[in-house]
């Protein structure tokens, strides 16, 4: 981001996520890089302040496996950094004084994954990529082929029921079956690696999507903060970017279409479960989005998680279970009922982003995930991994 547009974006990310951040009691954890450490700080938002806590939990992943995060959040020794509106102002690269703290996503070990197919709109989405294997231009006729097999609203249908069950055999009778609507609407989740540990971005950095893809776009989604012993302990926001194209020509290709330089952002924090907050916000939570394209364009959407397909408890328990431990527990994108559909440029091709698209994810009880859309070889380079994250901590004395 730069020049103006730097400037305004970073506005709407204050300005969206300033009462949330200003106020006392809501239980709110990030992590904010230190220049003079040379690493990441765990840090505790209230009042609009940021407070190091990393002497009582070097990781966000140590907090996360406590017994009640929340209340050991608010416990927390913590030393002031003070506000933490200019942090979030020097968070993007193209605006950034090396010298001071800037915003880093609010995750660090916890493993990246990803639940897809959780919404009908989107389902159907995936269906015709798949049908038209990456084509943009065939998209419009296959769209109305599968509604006119399948319809447009199965909200009501629950997945692995019986009555999707005499679906799917329907379906398949009618030669429309797909491995989409197989995940959509059968007994198991679509759960996958969105991306390894560390790798996420946060609130102000930029995304990247590969330059040869002609086909992608942004996925606002609400994300779930998991531990090791599969209790989810909090939430924040995510933008799951997609390359359609891709993913369109193979499901097998998933990999390349999904796990991308900069193409998993979280943030700008997670706000941790207590009495003010709980997975019933989260299922009634509400999600817009906008993109600012450097030429003027503009759109708009919303994903509401009241019309998700499999509850966000379901989810969890589908990702981390008997058979499938993660030690430092994961960060779940739920998935997104957003699928734009809008012609861009050529009438017929949709939507796709833009070197420098502005996108803004943004509700009231999680703030706003603002980042700028570079190619993923532009990006800023993801230098911390694990073994310098530990070089790291175990330098400032922070590991006992």
């Amino acid at each position: 981001m730069a020049g103006d547009r730097t400037r305004q974006a970073v506005e709407a990310a204050l300005a969206a996520t300033g009462q949330l951040a200003e106020a006392e009691g809501v239980s709110l954890v990030g992590r904010v890089f230190l220049p003079d450490a040379g690493g990441p700080a765990v840090v505790r938002v209230s009042g609009g302040r940021a407070s190091d806590i990393s002497a009582a939990f070097p990781t966000v992943a140590d907090l996360c496996e406590t017994t009640d995060p929340a209340a050991a959040l608010r416990e927390a020794a913590g030393r002031d950094l003070g506000p933490i509106a200019p942090i979030l102002a020097n968070t993007p690269p193209d605006a950034r004084d090396a010298g001071r703290p800037h915003l880093l996503a609010p995750v660090d070990f916890q493993a990246l994954k990803a639940a897809g197919v959780t919404f009908v709109v989107s389902m159907l989405e995936r269906v015709i990529e798949e049908k038209i294997r990456g084509d943009a231009e065939a998209a419009k006729g296959v769209r109305r082929t599968i509604e006119d097999l399948i319809g447009n609203d199965l909200r009501r249908l629950r997945p692995g029921s019986p009555e999707a069950a005499r679906l799917k055999a329907a379906l398949i009778e009618a030669g429309a079956w797909s491995q989409y609507l197989e995940v959509g609407i059968g007994p198991d989740a679509e759960i996958f690696t969105k991306g390894q540990p560390l790798s996420a971005v946060g609130c102000g950095a930029d995304i990247g999507v590969h330059p040869a893809s002609t086909w992608n776009n942004p996925e606002p989604e609400i994300v779930l903060v998991v531990s090791s012993e599969g209790t989810v302990v909090g939430a924040s926001l995510g933008n799951d970017v997609n390359l359609r194209d891709v993913e369109g020509r193979s499901a097998l290709l998933l990999g390349k279409a999904k796990d991308n330089n900069g193409a998993a952002a979280i943030g700008p924090f997670i706000r941790l479960f207590d009495e003010r907050f709980s997975l019933d916000d989260v299922r009634g939570a509400e999600l817009s989005l906008t993109v600012d394209g450097p030429e003027g364009y503009r759109l708009e959407g919303r994903s509401s998680m009241a019309e998700i397909s499999r509850d966000p408890a379901d989810l969890a328990a589908q990702a981390i279970n008997a058979h499938h431990a993660y030690p430092d527990g994961l960060a779940l994108f739920l998935g997104t009922m957003f699928a734009p559909i809008q012609d861009r440029d050529e009438p017929g091709r949709g939507f796709t982003h833009k070197a420098g698209d502005v996108v803004t994810i943004a509700t009231p009880a999680l703030g706003a995930l603002v980042n700028c859309v570079r190619p993923t070889d532009a990006v800023e380079g993801w230098w911390m991994g694990g073994r310098a994250l530990m070089r790291n901590l175990k330098a400032r004395g922070l590991l006992g």
